[in-house]
């Protein structure tokens, strides 16, 4: 249960909020500083009746600070200031931590395991909208934006291959580049083992994910490749490391860089 007792109710963060449903399990954040990352998911379960139940209920496991409804209705379960049990274990730029340093964002969806429907537009709306309001009050930077298969490939898949990433970064949400097309030609896949295989590792874990540098393209690369595929390459999900993933991931390192770069140029006022 929770660290700290919770209140039968409190004030929403976002006025994009309808209605708060609290969840007992959070507890308080570790470490300094407020949460710098989003993490969406999807409830990868068939009703919404069946996902609140175990973000919400009594007998639930996990937890979450948004539920966004496919109606577009959002409900806030964990204040933001708390800690949220969303991420399970789970790993992004070193930090093993990642419940203490993000919002998490729950899409009502059945998910892979139960047809994977589209998203319909006014739930992405609502998310758009939704984190737009968290990273402006946050200044969450667009490469901490992630999926929960981002933060923990081997185990999730959410929010899944259709999700549309493009579309929230269009909005101001997350980043992302033009994937270049899948084509014929080199790549690499499990087993392989040598210099080519630890740049490749090298190159993912630069970005973010949580990947040793071995020199062997083992079943963990194999997930991380293929979770990297799913949010940024999604044409294809298969975790090989093709020419068409590799220069998609160069290319989102230096977009991610050159944003930064940017940031820090800019004049403070």
């Amino acid at each position: 249960m929770s660290e700290y007792p919770m209140p039968d109710s409190f004030s929403p963060d976002c006025p994009l909020v309808t209605a708060v449903m609290p969840s007992p399990r959070f507890g308080e954040r570790r470490g300094p500083g407020g949460p710098d990352a989003i993490v969406l998911h999807y409830t990868g379960l068939p009703s919404l009746t069946e996902a609140l139940a175990c973000l919400a209920g009594p007998e639930g496991t996990v937890s979450c600070h948004y539920v966004v409804e496919e109606s577009g209705r959002v409900l806030q379960l964990v204040p933001e200031h708390s800690r949220a049990w969303h991420a399970g274990e789970s790993i992004w730029a070193g930090d093993t931590d990642v419940n203490s340093r993000s919002i998490g964002i729950e899409i009502a969806n059945p998910g892979h395991d139960f047809g994977c429907p589209d998203f319909p537009q006014a739930q992405i709306d609502a998310v758009i909208a939704l984190c737009r309001d968290i990273i402006a009050r946050r200044a969450i930077r667009p490469d901490r934006v992630l999926g929960h298969s981002d933060v923990a490939p081997v185990r999730k898949r959410d929010p899944g291959e259709k999700f549309p990433w493009a579309a929230l970064a269009a909005a101001g949400v997350g980043l992302w580049v033009p994937p270049a097309p899948p084509a014929d030609g080199r790549f690499i896949v499990r087993g392989e083992r040598g210099l080519p295989v630890e740049a490749l590792q090298a190159l993912l874990a630069l970005y973010g994910y949580g990947l040793d540098i071995t020199g062997l393209f083992d079943e963990t690369t194999e997930a991380v490749v293929a979770a990297f595929q799913r949010h940024f390459r999604p044409a294809r999900v298969d975790g090989v490391a093709d020419v068409s993933t590799v220069t998609t991931l160069r290319d989102l390192i230096a977009a991610r860089d050159a944003s930064l770069n940017a940031s820090r140029a800019s004049p403070r006022v």
